[in-house]
């Protein structure tokens, strides 16, 4: 969202530039950027790997930190693997590295 010319920004709207949970992406945006259809970003919901958000017209918008999930699953949809294969992948990698950031976060320091 960039600031019209005839007045300031809004109070954090600078923020929503570096946000990367913030659905600043269309499902047609989204999927020209993937390079991929409107069906494969509306069968990763249906899966549950993303969620989201929706516009007051009730159209989905995408964030930058669901869009690199997109495109891990498309990599690995591209290889071969199967879309529901391929998300619940995804869900397990970014579940470990969770885990292991955790781990090394609690353990004791010598």
């Amino acid at each position: 969202m960039i600031p019209d010319q005839a007045g300031p920004a809004t109070p954090g709207a600078a923020d929503k530039f570096d946000d990367e949970k913030y659905p600043a992406y269309t499902m047609g945006r989204a999927a020209d950027m993937l390079g991929t259809t409107q069906g494969f970003l509306r069968s990763l919901d249906e899966a549950g790997l993303i969620t989201p958000q929706r516009s007051a017209g009730g159209h989905r918008r995408y964030s930058r930190q669901q869009l690199r999930l997109a495109a891990r699953v498309r990599e690995l949809v591209d290889q071969g693997t199967a879309i529901d294969a391929a998300c619940r992948i995804v869900s397990l990698e970014d579940q470990l590295h969770e885990a292991q950031r955790l781990n090394i976060q609690l353990r004791p320091h010598d």
